[in-house]
């Protein structure tokens, strides 16, 4: 046996990032990131990630609670190809295996996206799936995922639920699929959850409060562990008559169902 064969393999930490990504103002990391996870993401040197730039500003929050293997200038970062945060990795077609060398050289990686868990709602599907296939072992990490939060703030369903991503862009095409998933959700009684990215938050709003049915339950939750965070949940008639002002600058996780 080879000594590079004999060498242990390191193992894929799928490291959460708090929620304040591209807001104005950041939460205190302390206060929405559980200090176990600050402390493993402390220990490692070698990441995949979504954007460098947004890795090393989190590294350095990191640092600022725990004291870091290395500099965050000498970290060694990859970033997932731009055609995966378009298309998204989770059909199979994007070879990660490559990215994973320095966990078969024996060293701890780490996989970031630039809010909340990676591989939920964000690139990095395939990379968990590649270190499977190499036998890569994967330890996810607690911390914030909006998705959960604005479930639980709902009220909806959270024994049955799905969530769909992004709506169509087309206001005809959005209605349609509004309404399919209305559909869906009352006959089954499915929560259906989506999202959007902020400077269209308004937009969707506005049609899903045109277009879906005055019983249909609709929660939304902005700004998540936030200073600013907002959750309002309602029948849409409900909406109609109360008319909300959620701050819709602020990401945001949309509910519907029963």
């Amino acid at each position: 046996m080879t000594a590079a064969n004999s060498t242990p393999k390191g193992k894929l930490y799928l490291v959460p990032a708090p929620l304040d990504f591209g807001c104005n103002s950041q939460t205190p990391l302390a206060e929405v990131m559980p200090m176990e996870t600050v402390r493993a993401a402390a220990l490692l040197t070698h990441w995949v990630c979504e954007n460098a730039k947004s890795t090393r500003a989190y590294l350095k929050r990191v640092g600022e609670l725990q004291p870091l293997a290395c500099t965050v200038q000498e970290q060694k970062i990859q970033e997932l190809p731009r055609e995966v945060h378009k298309k998204g990795d989770h059909n199979g077609n994007f070879d990660a295996r490559p990215l994973l060398a320095a966990a078969l050289a024996g060293h701890d990686m780490g996989l970031v996206s630039e809010a909340g868990m990676p591989a939920i709602a964000d690139p990095g599907s395939s990379v968990v799936r590649a270190a499977h296939d190499l036998g890569i072992t994967v330890v996810a990490l607690g911390g914030p995922m909006s998705l959960m939060l604005a479930l639980a703030s709902s009220g909806l369903n959270g024994q049955s639920f799905a969530f769909v991503g992004y709506l169509p862009q087309e206001s005809g095409e959005r209605a349609q699929r509004i309404r399919e998933l209305e559909s869906l959700a009352l006959k089954t009684g499915q929560t259906q959850i989506f999202i959007e990215t902020p400077y269209r938050n308004t937009v969707l709003l506005g049609a899903l409060l045109q277009t879906l049915h005055g019983n249909t339950r609709l929660a939304l939750s902005c700004g998540l562990t936030l200073e600013k965070s907002w959750s309002f949940s309602a029948l849409t008639s409900g909406w109609k008559k109360s008319k909300p002002t959620p701050p819709l600058d602020l990401p945001a996780v949309f509910c519907i169902g029963r």
